[in-house]
């Protein structure tokens, strides 16, 4: 590959996607190294006093300061852009970064925000306590119905914000039908993808503006480093989210950018066989308890999951009998299964979110929301199926389930 061939999207829009995962947005230097460069710089020297200024005015291309653009975080901005078929990204130091990057470039002090009920937990923090603070009057809605969207709308409505598939109720909203609601009221649809990733679903083609990842989950895929990404037009990066991050700084350190770029190597690789493997675990579990998973014909928004997603995803939501007491003492009793709040890696993990990741979100929240002292997520890994399935049937089996 030429040296800048990654960064010609004249070329690598012609590219495929898993070409895209290896190679879209490498950059070589003149050393031509194979694997992508790691600048670990704060700043960066100029020619001249010209050269510095040229720069800061936006006259010349060219580095300034690593808050504002690094070599190595680029390489991950393009390649992430190029995998989910937007014009730009821009890479945050955490999946909540991204989000209140999205919403707080998007919205100011007297729009609206109308946003999805079911949401990671602090998300939802953001939305009912965070961003009232400075001015902005938002609205929860059950998202599953696009009729509940439009009525929420409101004169000053800016935004509307979800998740599909939802942390952790797995609800699914109808992306291309609330796009549709968004755009007739002049608002944007920002998607909450870091459950599915471009591999699975791909917002934008089906009308959303913005999408927002949590790129610490799938994209890292190993639990190593925290990240995230906002992507949408060129425009909006341009206008509305640089001069947020510049005078902000959520910025996400070249290490970590490095390590989810190699990880993106493998990010479909990873995917599909972590959906065959939930998949597995979920006809496995459905029998025996109650079973959410967007690629069972069981789930009740199966169909539409189904149109807007290439699999099922790698997360299996079930309740057990006897609420918290009973969900701790599976949890204790798992033997390969990890005890985790996160999501996305190669080794399975599970969580009772009511306790963990939703526990900030008041109880009334929860139960609107559908998460359950019951409810326990199962974020599936490459293990080999079988040796899962016998770790949740010990489990299942030492609480009488």
């Amino acid at each position: 590959m030429k040296p800048r061939a990654g960064q010609d999207r004249a070329v690598t829009e012609r590219w495929r996607p898993m070409t895209r995962a290896v190679r879209a947005g490498t950059w070589r230097s003149d050393h031509g190294e194979t694997s992508e460069a790691l600048f670990l710089t704060s700043g960066f020297a100029y020619e001249s006093a010209g050269e510095a200024a040229a720069r800061f005015r936006g006259d010349r291309p060219g580095m300034t300061y690593s808050r504002l653009q690094n070599p190595t975080v680029e390489m991950l901005e393009e390649r992430l852009a190029l995998l989910e078929g937007a014009e730009a990204a821009r890479a945050t130091a955490s999946g909540m970064a991204a989000m209140t990057t999205a919403l707080l470039a998007t919205l100011s002090a007297g729009d609206h925000l109308v946003a999805g009920r079911a949401l990671f937990g602090s998300c939802r923090v953001l939305v009912d306590q965070i961003l009232p603070r400075f001015g902005i009057e938002t609205t929860a809605v059950d998202v599953r119905s696009p009729a509940a969207v439009a009525a929420a709308l409101r004169p000053n409505t800016r935004a509307i914000f979800l998740e599909t598939p939802a942390n952790p109720t797995l609800d699914i909203a109808d992306i291309a039908a609330i796009a549709r609601i968004a755009h007739e009221a002049g608002a944007l649809l920002i998607v909450d993808n870091a459950f599915a990733t471009p591999v699975v679903q791909r917002p934008l083609a089906l009308g959303a503006d913005l999408v927002a990842y949590s790129a610490t989950k799938l994209m890292d895929g190993q639990g190593r480093v925290l990240a995230g990404a906002v992507l949408g037009s060129r425009q909006w990066m341009t206008e509305r989210c640089l001069p947020f991050v510049r005078h902000t700084g959520p910025t996400l350190s070249p290490f970590n950018a490095w390590v989810v770029l190699k990880a993106l190597e493998t990010l479909p690789l990873r995917v599909e066989r972590q959906a065959a493997n939930a998949l597995a675990l979920a006809r496995f579990l459905e029998g025996r308890v109650r079973t959410l998973y967007p690629g069972l014909p069981s789930h009740p928004q199966h169909e539409l999951a189904m149109r807007q997603m290439a699999n099922g995803g790698i997360i299996v939501t079930l309740f057990v009998d006897g609420g918290e007491r009973a969900a701790h003492a599976l949890l204790d009793s798992l033997e390969l299964i990890d005890i985790s709040n996160n999501l996305g890696d190669t080794r399975t993990l599970m969580t009772h979110p009511a306790t963990t990741t939703h526990h900030s979100v008041p109880p009334e929240v929860r139960a609107e929301m559908g998460v359950t002292e019951g409810m326990l997520r199962l974020s599936v890994g490459l293990e080999d199926p079988a040796d899962l399935m016998e770790d949740l049937d010990r489990a299942l089996r030492s609480i009488g389930q």
